[in-house]
Order: structure tokens, then C-alpha cells, then sequence
């Protein structure tokens, strides 16, 4: 986010876990991030790590042990919700936990994300439903089951 014309993440350099992320999933994501390819300076991110079941992240810090060998230069960042520190993933890399808080202003991280996903040409696109042709909306609601 050095710049605005930075690209987003790709879909192969995120993997958004979930109680139901398989092993598998996990396993060609970390291949992905630890087999050295020509692929790039990409940065892998895991997102709520800490949701993934206990056999799951068993076999994941299995395979990472493995595959860290043949590559010292990965670039891996595993986000977890910091009430659930304690749970299998974060505590196996809590030797790497660093606190973090975003380093830009609020005002400056949506800029770079409109200028990302603002579409062009707003023809009969679903983005006319967003606020300035954005193709991505966030809906929200402190009641649940209004119809969203």
C-alpha cells in the first residue's frame, strides 16, 4: 500500500480460514508460499488462522516445519484474532507474534482501496448498486435477519 498503483492481493496469495478449511487447502497454500518459484515478491497471508480445526493446524505446522527448508526467504503473515491467542496456530508461531496496528490513517486505507475497486466505465454493472461505482460493498445491520 506504498502507493496506489500497488496491486491488491492476488486470490493464490490469501487463504481466508474457517472451521471447515480442509488440510488440503492449507497444504497448497503453504506450498505456494515456502517452494520457491519465479513467481515473485508476493507476501502469502493467512486470515483467521486461529478458526482452523486442531487436526488441520497439526498437519499445517507439520508441513511448514518440512518446507521452510527450501525456502529462507517466504514471505508469510498469519492473522488471528487476538481473543483466541491460545489456540494451536498462534501458539506455535508465537515466537513471531508482533502486535500490530495499521500504520496509515483510516482516510488514506480507503482511498487505496476506492481507487482499487472503483469499475471505470459503470455501465449496467452490479457496482451501480454501490456508493461511487464501487464493485464491492460492505452491508451491515445491528439487527439480525432484516433481509441483507
Amino acid at each position: 500500500m506504498n502507493s496506489p498503483n500497488q496491486p491488491l492481493p492476488t486470490f493464490d496469495e490469501v487463504l481466508l480460514c474457517t472451521p471447515q478449511t480442509t488440510a488440503e487447502q492449507v497444504g497448497l497454500f503453504l506450498r505456494r508460499c515456502l517452494i520457491p518459484c519465479s513467481g515473485g515478491e508476493k507476501i502469502y497471508t493467512m486470515l483467521y488462522a486461529d478458526e482452523l480445526s486442531y487436526d488441520v493446524s497439526c498437519r499445517a505446522e507439520e508441513l511448514f516445519q518440512h518446507l521452510q527448508h527450501y525456502n529462507s526467504a517466504y514471505r508469510l503473515v498469519i492473522l488471528c484474532n487476538c481473543e483466541r491467542e491460545h489456540s494451536y496456530i498462534p501458539s506455535v508461531f508465537s515466537q513471531y507474534k508482533v502486535h500490530m496496528t495499521p500504520q496509515r490513517p483510516l482516510a488514506e486505507i480507503q482511498r487505496y482501496l476506492q481507487h482499487h475497486y472503483r469499475v471505470a466505465q459503470p455501465s449496467s454493472s452490479a457496482a451501480s448498486v454501490f456508493k461511487d461505482n464501487m464493485c464491492v460493498g460492505i452491508v451491515s445491520s445491528k439487527r439480525a435477519g432484516m433481509g441483507k
